[in-house]
């Protein structure tokens, strides 16, 4: 009887384990394709750049449009989260294309796309602060988050006062630390974009990313 029964518990504990497989195997079923989806997405993105940079070098206009077509509202918002009013992000915005147009020789490949017009514009935006030496700057817009439709009214008024308080600590963090947190988790480039978008090493970047996060972290505090 003992051994009929540590056998019954032994085909359930088999039954239970194969049940388990069974409802792994189809979750990985179904993320799979969307796996292969995000892949065949992120593949068709680089051969679209990798095609927009080949004209951008051969000096093809069209491609030029297509790149502030791209790019302008990015670069824009990149403009406003340093510091600028509109009228200045949109003015240096266009000096920034306008740059990128006549250093287009310095672009080398579809990869570096991103890493290099945002460089650009982050030398236009210095620039600028040094013409204007004391000029405070203008607050961050665009920074919110989606209300959800679970989200009560205190629950959405007590994120925005906190976001209220994360740009206003942004804006006083100092300059390479705000463009690393600006570039990162505002404009979304990835590590090694917005490492070559600051003109650093990579291992530099994160490591002014991380005092960036701690100074937010105090001043939020």
């Amino acid at each position: 009887m003992i051994i009929l029964v540590c056998g019954l518990a032994g085909c359930n504990e088999m039954m239970e384990h194969e049940a388990k497989l069974g409802e792994q195997e189809r979750i990985l079923a179904h993320l799979i394709p969307r796996q292969r989806e995000a892949e065949m997405s992120r593949e068709y993105e680089q051969r679209e750049k990798e095609s927009l940079a080949a004209r951008l070098r051969r000096g093809d206009r069209g491609a030029a449009v297509e790149l502030v077509d791209i790019y302008y509202r990015q670069i824009y918002l990149y403009m406003r989260r340093l510091g600028h009013t509109r009228q200045e992000s949109e003015d240096l915005t266009q000096e920034s294309f306008l740059r990128a147009w006549h250093h287009i020789g310095q672009l080398r490949d579809g990869k570096a796309l991103n890493g290099w017009l945002y460089r650009i514009a982050g030398n236009v935006s210095r620039h600028y602060w040094r013409r204007h030496a004391g000029k405070q700057p203008a607050s961050i817009e665009d920074f919110d988050i989606p209300a959800g439709s679970s989200e009560t009214e205190g629950t959405r008024a007590g994120n925005r006062e906190l976001l209220d308080q994360v740009r206003k600590a942004i804006m006083k963090l100092p300059v390479k630390l705000k463009q690393a947190v600006v570039l990162h988790y505002m404009q979304h480039l990835t590590i090694a974009e917005a490492a070559e978008a600051a003109g650093i090493k990579e291992g530099t970047f994160k490591s002014r990313l991380s005092r960036a996060l701690r100074a937010l972290e105090k001043r939020i505090a």
